[in-house]
């Protein structure tokens, strides 16, 4: 289902270029196609607007996790109070809640400054991992169509060729306008591949860059809430 609409939505850019340049437009060859290569090239559609709908879902994600983390970077350096960074409304803020539980139970067990501390590292480790981790999710797809789907076109193009050469070999001729179409359908799941993948390892890499920024960033923030607590671990 997904697929028919994904077909359905690009129909009207075929059949424009189909009513202004001839027979050998997208659309005509895609209509003109074996069903396999037909298969393909709907296969590849699909992966390029579920790569389009990954970036944009996951864009917009990134850029409101480093944002909220701006924020509380920003009020860790100028505030001395760790309850008053526990925000609830940001996510990272949670980094602070693992800091606070650690001193919590340090004061009630005379635990030492350096071994909240050390314990709070740990814990705000482990929830970094957490936070990354949930924003890798979904770019893994990216990979895997920017890696395959050039070898699926180029499957639907070696099926296509296949076919006009048993094509002519029926026909006993091989005069190009009985030839052309048949590699002209088969050459465009090749494109429709290129199509999928290269904007997919283009976004890959994009969020891969930024998902690595919003983890220094997240680091930094550990590093500051660290400082933090050792100044109320002296002052106990």
């Amino acid at each position: 289902m997904k697929k028919a609409f994904a077909f359905l939505a690009l129909a009207p850019i075929f059949s424009a270029s189909a009513s202004s340049t001839g027979s050998l437009t997208a659309y005509a060859m895609f209509m003109q196609a074996d069903w396999v290569v037909k298969s393909v090239m709907l296969m590849l559609i699909v992966a390029s607007v579920a790569c389009w709908a990954v970036f944009i879902t996951k864009q917009k994600q990134i850029n409101l996790a480093r944002k909220r983390l701006s924020q509380l970077l920003a009020q860790s350096r100028t505030q001395d109070d760790l309850i008053k960074l526990n925000n609830a409304n940001a996510l990272e803020a949670q980094l602070v809640e693992e800091v606070l539980i650690e001193i919590d139970w340090g004061a009630k067990n005379n635990a030492t400054a350096e071994g909240v501390k050390e314990r709070s590292l740990q814990r705000m480790k482990t929830r970094v991992d957490e936070f990354t981790d949930g924003l890798t999710q979904g770019t893994g797809s990216l990979a895997s169509i920017g890696s395959t789907a050039p070898f699926i076109g180029l499957f639907g193009t070696v099926w296509g060729i296949m076919n006009s050469f048993i094509g002519i070999a029926a026909t006993n001729s091989t005069n190009l306008a009985v030839v052309a179409p048949g590699i002209a359908e088969a050459l465009l799941a090749t494109a429709l591949g290129l199509v999928a993948a290269i904007p997919a390892v283009l976004m890959y890499n994009h969020f891969t860059r930024n998902i690595a920024l919003y983890r220094k960033q997240l680091n930094a923030f550990s590093s500051q809430l660290l400082v933090l607590a050792g100044r109320q671990l002296e002052l106990r």
